[in-house]
């Protein structure tokens, strides 16, 4: 899923050790745009911590998993995010796999492979 959204608060780092090593975890709110925003809190963890986008007031693109999880009998909902970069993008959008022909080009030509 993805998400395009305000920065508006930076929780503090989170880090601790596991099982599996060093762990850390960085929790942001951000807060959708429209006539009823949403705030959400969205983690995002180990090398994806990108501090240089993190400024408070700027719009994020967010893509995201969302995942549930039971302890104790009660349920628990993460946000947990995978890519985090500006919104509006940096103008190095991916190169379009499109083909465009002019009017009439492919009348002419009769190179099918089959």
């Amino acid at each position: 899923m993805q998400l395009t959204a305000k920065l508006i608060q930076v929780l503090p780092l989170q880090t601790g050790n596991g099982k599996n090593g060093q762990w850390k975890k960085q929790d942001i709110i951000v807060e959708t745009e429209g006539q009823y925003p949403k705030k959400v809190c969205v983690s995002i963890w180990g090398d994806k911590i990108n501090e240089a986008l993190l400024k408070t007031g700027s719009q994020l693109t967010i893509s995201f998993d969302v995942e549930s999880r039971e302890y104790n009998g009660r349920w628990y909902t993460d946000v947990k995010a995978w890519k985090v970069e500006a919104a509006g993008g940096s103008g190095d959008a991916a190169p379009s796999d499109d083909v465009y022909f002019d009017e009439g080009q492919m009348d002419e030509k009769n190179d099918l492979p089959f």
